[in-house]
């Protein structure tokens, strides 16, 4: 009976003497503290506006290029990290993971953002990866064979998203807010030639649902890193850049149908200063 229990114990020691570095690993905290305070966090809930106290309203459609510096905190990092990921790579879990929130199709002429048409998961997973063929030639015999890879829609592809709100003045509060309602991330489209032909939003996302999924994930903050502020903060405090592209009118047209080039621009920016002024007059004895 002793020799068993010997054998026992010089078993289990010889398996931790052999025991690979990653699962080591996994008992090692990284890091001087546990972060768990985003990953508990819950969502502001937005004020009840109720139809009568609103004095005004306007739908705006704005553009947030990943491109600018200030908008790197959504674009990076391209690869998953262990405590944080792109805006993209959250968007991605939500949608094919955890299932927690819904996509919605842009139409053919990706020109519908009212959410009418929610996506299949068979249609969802043919968005994020597709199967290409090409010809190659053998090493061994010489010949051309048909080669079928498999390429997945990665976070650097994604270098734009479109965000829909609605701005109200509620002069029940006197005042003036911003209700984010829809965000669809913006894919390169190319020509024939490879060249890039403009972005087209491959879904729309309900934004009031997308809420406790971006609350609960770390953006990078460039001053203090435990400071570390969610998604949902960037886009609650408005800590983005982006460029106005529609705004609520008669013809239901954008800017780039009557504007083009640096005119696109300045029209943009024309519109958000009206929006400014209308709120400034508001307080303007």
């Amino acid at each position: 009976m002793r020799n068993l229990k010997n054998l026992t114990m010089a078993l289990a020691l010889l398996g931790g003497a052999w025991a690979t570095p990653a699962a080591m690993a996994q008992t090692v905290l990284d890091g001087a503290f546990i972060k768990e305070h985003t990953k508990t966090k819950r969502v502001v809930p937005y004020t009840h506006i109720r139809e009568a106290d609103v004095m005004w309203a306007r739908r705006v459609w704005r553009t947030i290029d990943l491109r600018e510096k200030i908008n790197h905190p959504l674009y990076f990092p391209t690869s998953p990290l262990n405590d944080r990921r792109s805006l993209f790579d959250v968007i991605r879990q939500g949608l094919m993971v955890d299932g927690s929130i819904t996509a919605y199709d842009p139409g053919a002429l990706a020109d519908d953002d009212e959410f009418k048409k929610a996506f299949l998961p068979t249609e969802l997973k043919d968005l994020f990866s597709r199967l290409d063929t090409q010809y190659t030639e053998s090493l061994v015999t010489g010949d051309m064979e048909m080669v079928v890879q498999t390429i997945d829609l990665e976070s650097r592809d994604i270098k734009m998203y479109k965000l829909k709100e609605d701005w109200i003045f509620d002069k029940q509060r006197s005042t003036l807010d911003i209700r984010i309602i829809g965000l669809a991330p913006m894919k390169e489209v190319r020509g024939e030639d490879g060249e890039v032909r403009g972005y087209r939003p491959l879904f729309w996302l309900y934004y009031p649902e997308c809420r406790y999924v971006f609350a609960n994930w770390d953006a990078f903050n460039r001053e203090n890193d435990s400071e570390r502020r969610s998604f949902e903060d960037i886009f609650w405090k408005r800590q983005f850049s982006s460029y106005i592209t529609k705004w609520s009118n008669v013809y239901d047209r954008q800017v780039s149908d009557y504007k083009t080039g640096l005119d696109a621009l300045l029209e943009g920016e024309e519109i958000k200063q009206a929006l400014f002024e209308f709120e400034h007059d508001l307080w303007n004895f």
